[in-house]
């Protein structure tokens, strides 16, 4: 699978103070990646550079495999964006909006309106003045316009951010659908992990600039499963009779007495009755499961993410 998007080194220098510093990011063709990163972590700095809209102090961008900004202008054309909040004209329809920019970027494709104002839900409400839309049915019409030129790559900075929930859901719905069924590589920053994790399939944390790491979805779930957990006398005692009486092999001692079993969930019983029967003091019993915001926090060092 190629990468749509790579940086190597990226830094954005503020007066000596790094907003973005030194981050290597991989985006590859299909993923709904999921930037994620409490409030001016650097989201919308990298985002920004991407788009060729600030330098970089240091570092390397290349997008479909070319170079920013060598080939910025061959490069953006495949690209749509949502950075912050653009305005529109609300004393004009939906459609009339789109006509500017469409004009503005050249789009001759006919129907090409319409068919963004259908993909975005808005194709009964074109008539309406925009001033009348809501905040939701603002953003998603901000989507159409990114969309009008059957961009490749879409980049979408907080675009849930001041939405109702069912604004949210209609935003979600429509990632996902772009994804799925237009095969469209996107990036969508948020400071709200709930969010990130309902859309993305990988993820990039970023936090005080820093990129802390790039993991897929599924990875991070199956590092977060559900377990049992015991604190007993011996816990060497305790693995090998796991392994001989219940063939359990998918275990952890964390020392101190504490065990984690991964599997015979809901079979707690059974485990502490063999413990008992052997000579085995048990001191504690839990079932417990790791939260991803658990995860995050460990990793940020404190504070919280969404």
């Amino acid at each position: 699978m190629s990468e749509v998007i790579r940086t190597a080194g990226l830094t954005k220098d503020y007066d000596g103070q790094k907003a973005v510093d030194d981050l290597h990011m991989h985006v590859r063709q299909g993923q709904i990646y999921g930037f994620l990163g409490q409030n001016g972590a650097g989201k919308t700095t990298t985002i920004r550079m991407l788009l060729g809209l600030i330098k970089p102090t240091e570092g390397r961008i290349e997008i479909f495999g070319e170079h920013l900004p060598e080939k910025q202008k061959d490069i953006l054309r495949r690209i749509g964006s949502i950075v912050e909040f653009s305005g529109f004209y609300e004393n004009l329809t939906a459609k009339e909006n789109l006509l500017i920019n469409a004009k503005l970027k050249g789009v001759h494709k006919r129907n090409a309106l319409e068919e963004a104002l259908e993909i975005v839900g808005l194709h009964n409400e074109h008539k309406k003045l925009v001033g009348n839309y809501s905040l939701g049915m603002k953003q998603r019409l901000g989507i159409a316009r990114a969309i009008l030129h059957h961009p490749e790559l879409l980049v979408l900075d907080e675009p849930t951010n001041g939405l109702d929930p069912i604004g949210i859901k209609e935003i979600r719905r429509l990632i996902k659908a772009l994804a799925e069924e237009r095969k469209i590589t996107i990036l969508i920053s948020s400071h709200i992990l709930s969010e990130v994790e309902q859309v993305a399939d990988h993820i990039g944390i970023i936090h005080k600039g820093k990129l802390l790491e790039e993991v897929s979805f599924e990875e991070m779930r199956r590092r977060n499963r559900k377990y049992l957990e015991f604190q007993v006398s011996n816990d060497n005692k305790a693995a090998m009779l796991l392994e001989k009486f219940f063939q359990i092999t998918d275990y952890e001692v964390h020392g101190e007495g504490h065990i984690r079993v991964y599997s015979h969930i809901g079979e707690q019983g059974k485990l502490n009755k063999l413990f008992v029967d052997q000579g085995i003091e048990v001191t504690k019993i839990a079932a417990s499961e790791d939260k991803l915001e658990d995860y995050f926090v460990k990793l940020i060092g404190g504070g919280t993410i969404g």
